[in-house]
């Protein structure tokens, strides 16, 4: 496996080899690791920081990343409770939330366990990796490809495809921190995402059932605007999922966030009827130095995570959540970068 553009990048707790693909094209280089396909590594040609929150060694990542670059899944985002039903089945999901309820897949999702590297191409790689029956309360085997390509004019193009041997929820999003000028925080970035709604919540982050419109509050990101704004005297802390459509489209420009300090601008496009935006305002200070010795603490980054709307499984309303035999499950996104 190991070669000019792969190398050894660290083991994991049982033995296995982590490897770290490099590919370039497009005016970008990325460095993607085979635990949790992460994308560990993020340039712009004539940007010298690093676009993204990552670790310079592996040992970190399994101990210190809050999904740092990683693909969460199965089911990516939050379930109330862990709970849901299924053509009539009761299931439980493990409660890696105590008290609140299930996230990202659970402790040791496909985001936090080795994919392995089908092809690889200088600007391309697709990883691979089978989520078991019975792992974390899912059921059926789910069988996950990730594809990273690099194209012309500065785009990073994601694409998730995922099927099942018996029915089950699937959804999953690329989780990487952006920080478009390498400062200390991603506060001083511009930011639009194009939807009128986003999903309500209760104090546990759980959604109620019901959106809320955004116009007339500070959540309202439809023009673009400073990511660091104020409820009255209190700074906004973003951590919600945008309604963008009610099912799966055809690929559109959904967000743009731009450094104000860098002139970098990464443009995203996706056939997901929601995005996450998070702006990484519970991000403790590290006690472990990130890409090039850089401290991440509070907002140091933010995600753009394309993907379902969180807890769909239990709103009739929101978007279908569920994968069957015989289906699927595609979702692309695109983020593309510029710099003015």
């Amino acid at each position: 496996m190991a070669g000019r553009n792969f190398e050894v990048f660290g083991t994991t707790r049982s033995g296995e080899p982590v490897y770290r693909v490099r590919i370039s094209g497009g005016g970008l280089t990325a460095n993607v690791i085979t635990w949790g396909a992460v994308i560990q590594d993020l340039r712009l040609d004539g940007h010298q920081p690093p676009l993204v929150l990552g670790f310079e060694t592996f040992d970190p990542y399994p101990v210190h990343s809050p999904y740092f670059g990683a693909t969460p899944g199965r089911c990516a985002n939050r379930i109330a409770g862990g709970r849901f039903t299924l053509d009539g089945k009761e299931y439980q999901l493990e409660m890696n939330q105590p008290g609140i309820g299930h996230l990202h897949g659970g402790t040791d999702g496909i985001g936090r366990s080795n994919w392995t590297i089908v092809d690889h191409a200088p600007d391309k790689v697709v990883l691979r990796i089978t989520d078991p029956d019975g792992r974390a309360g899912y059921p059926g085997n789910c069988t996950i490809t990730a594809t990273y390509h690099l194209k012309d004019d500065g785009v990073l193009s994601v694409v998730y495809e995922s099927t099942t041997d018996r029915p089950t929820l699937a959804n999953i999003c690329q989780h990487s921190y952006f920080n478009l000028d390498g400062r200390e925080d991603a506060l001083g970035h511009d930011i639009m995402i194009a939807a009128g709604h986003l999903v309500a919540v209760d104090e546990k982050q759980l959604p109620t059932g019901e959106l809320m419109a955004v116009a007339g509050t500070p959540f309202d990101l439809s023009d673009m605007g400073p990511m660091k704004r104020f409820d009255g005297d209190r700074q906004v802390l973003f951590d919600h999922n945008y309604c963008l459509s009610t099912e799966r489209t055809g690929k559109r420009s959904v967000a743009l966030a731009r450094s104000i300090y860098s002139g970098v601008s990464m443009e995203v496009r996706t056939t997901e009827p929601g995005v996450q935006f998070y702006a990484a305002f519970k991000l403790q200070e590290l006690p472990v130095p990130g890409l090039e010795g850089r401290r991440y603490g509070p907002f140091a980054g933010f995600c753009l995570e394309t993907q379902i709307w969180p807890d769909a499984i239990n709103h009739a309303d929101f978007p279908n959540v569920v994968l069957r035999p015989g289906e699927v499950l595609r979702q692309e996104t695109d983020y593309v970068f510029s710099k003015q």
